[in-house]
């Protein structure tokens, strides 16, 4: 996304429409306590105060787009406003109302618990930009938390909604990260053992941070009205080109809902990402990545792999699963939106269409992964299924796996001619456990990427072509579990230099950056169960 040029010289300068309050149903009570809230969208109210903001960091790309100096960035006002300690103007900040199902189950009244939406600014573009604050304390749907958050959880959701951006996934922003000053306690495995933890707030930023929840609350109690309202007003501010809502409009917006989801879960398996709490309050109507709670990097290829303790009985959110239950996601959605439909033969047509959106986008994605120019279904299915076993064979990192299989040289000619050990050259440093490799796995491996080679020769691909191709779809740099630890152990002791060093790298994710060459190398024997490294929990 271009960055704008123009920029703003005080943050009471942002240009606040803040459509959302203004076009749907408040709700009525005033006073911040915990209660349930009908008929309405939203709650109004305040950030809680801190004592000691301090800026660790902030997006560079995201402030340009919004118009934000670098000198405002780093100003005493901008650690103010967006610790919630000053509201800039025009600012009116609410807390949005939504439900949704928790691990399969219905969860009924969920909502922003320990988020704070500060209204919506149009920068100077035309471009909307919702700005909400992540562990500002209470709203009437904390439930029986405090509203806030941790460092932890706080380093990890900024860095990751800025890694995702620039590996091109859809996703959420984050414009900066705040350290109140304040402890927090958390019990983080939920096992008897609170402790204080610095707290923190990241501000995210994005076109709209709208759920399937939100839909799913107003449909649950019956609030038909209400969700009317609610789907105009997205469809309207977030889809304006599908025209004015009508009947013909819900469907067209119902089946892009379903095309965006799908195209995320492509983007998701091409990096090896891991949201490991897929529940429907964490789906965004936009197709964005959101809530960055136990999420995870699959380094090791293990499609069974989840990195949410709360889920490491069931594995309901394992990477593998991640397109099946997107889909399940979406049939929550229709059901929630149904009321608003004669006939809800269309909303089936749409999720039988993610489908085929997924299983097209995935043929592409894989293609391209692997320097293809293109995804041939006479010879492609099964060399993609072999490769997905292949990568099971042994203990082997997703991300090195294909950066060191665009290093192959593929040359005509016999390719039995070269022998098994070989022909692994490229790929040595991608496995964890070299011992694994037998002679019967190696050549298992080896007969594959003969496979391989045959199909780049049959298409005629030159070396150097391929190799530009796959390296501008896989990254050398994604934001392995280990690093975020190892920058939340610095930040804890006081040094958040890691933070802004895995920031410069992650901008530039498939670049061969020779002074981040650490940050490439895959997950070391000490982080395979260290927790934060392996599992994480949802507590943060």
């Amino acid at each position: 996304m271009r960055a704008s040029r123009a920029t703003i010289t005080t943050l009471d300068e942002l240009s606040f429409d803040n459509r959302f309050v203004q076009s749907l149903p408040p709700d009525p009570e005033t006073k911040n306590f915990r209660r349930q809230v009908s008929k309405a969208c939203y709650s109004r109210v305040l950030p809680k105060p801190v004592s000691q903001p301090r800026l660790l960091a902030y997006s560079p790309e995201l402030a340009s787009e919004l118009g934000l100096s670098k000198s405002l960035c780093e100003s005493e006002d901008f650690r103010a406003v967006f610790s919630g300690n000053r509201l800039a103007l025009g600012m009116d900040p609410y807390a949005t109302c939504y439900g949704g199902h928790q691990f399969g189950n219905w969860a009924g009244q969920l909502g922003d618990g320990r988020a704070i939406n500060l209204g919506e600014i149009v920068n100077k573009k035309g471009d909307r930009w919702a700005l909400q604050l992540k562990g500002a304390g209470p709203t009437p749907y904390s439930r029986t938390a405090d509203g806030l958050a941790v460092l932890r959880s706080s380093v990890r959701e900024f860095l990751c909604s800025e890694a995702m951006y620039h590996l091109g996934v859809p996703t959420t922003r984050a414009l900066s990260l705040i350290t109140t000053g304040e402890s927090v306690v958390r019990d983080m495995f939920y096992d008897g053992h609170p402790k204080n933890e610095p707290g923190a707030i990241v501000c995210r930023v994005a076109p709209s941070f709208t759920r399937f929840g939100n839909f799913q609350i107003l449909s649950a109690r019956g609030e038909k009205e209400v969700l009317k309202q609610l789907i105009d007003y997205t469809i309207q501010t977030d889809f304006p080109h599908l025209g004015e809502p009508s009947k013909k409009v819900y469907i067209k917006w119902f089946n892009e809902v379903c095309q965006k989801t799908a195209e995320m879960i492509v983007h998701w398996m091409r990096v090896g990402f891991v949201h490991g709490v897929m529940n429907t309050d964490n789906m965004s109507i936009l197709g964005l990545t959101i809530d960055y709670g136990p999420y995870g990097w699959l380094e090791d290829y293990d499609p069974d792999w989840t990195p949410n303790t709360t889920d490491s009985g069931s594995r309901r959110y394992r990477f593998s699963h991640q397109p099946q239950i997107a889909q399940w996601n979406l049939f929550q959605l229709a059901n929630a939106i149904h009321p608003i439909f004669e006939n809800t033969d269309p909303l089936e047509e749409a999720l039988h269409a993610y489908a085929d959106f997924y299983q097209k986008g995935w043929h592409a994605m894989i293609a391209k992964k692997l320097g293809l120019k293109g995804f041939d279904p006479k010879t492609d299915e099964t060399l993609m299924a072999d490769l997905l076993t292949t990568l099971q064979l042994v203990e082997t990192d997703m991300a090195i796996f294909y950066r060191g299989l665009a290093k192959m040289d593929v040359q005509p000619g016999n390719l039995n001619d070269i022998p098994d050990d070989r022909l692994l050259d490229p790929l040595r440093d991608a496995y964890y456990m070299p011992e694994q490799l037998t002679e019967e796995k190696t050549t298992q491996i080896a007969n594959w990427l003969r496979q391989y080679q045959s199909r780049l020769c049959d298409e005629g691909s030159d070396n150097e072509s391929r190799r530009t191709r796959m390296n501008a779809v896989n990254p050398k740099y994604v934001f392995r579990n280990y690093l975020a630890q190892l920058a939340i152990d610095k930040a804890e002791a006081g040094d958040p230099s890691m933070i802004q060093s895995l920031l410069e790298c992650l901008r530039h994710p498939y670049d061969e950056q020779i002074d981040k060459e650490e940050y490439a190398k895959k997950r070391p024997d000490w982080a395979r169960t260290r927790a934060g490294c392996s599992m994480l929990s949802c507590s943060s």
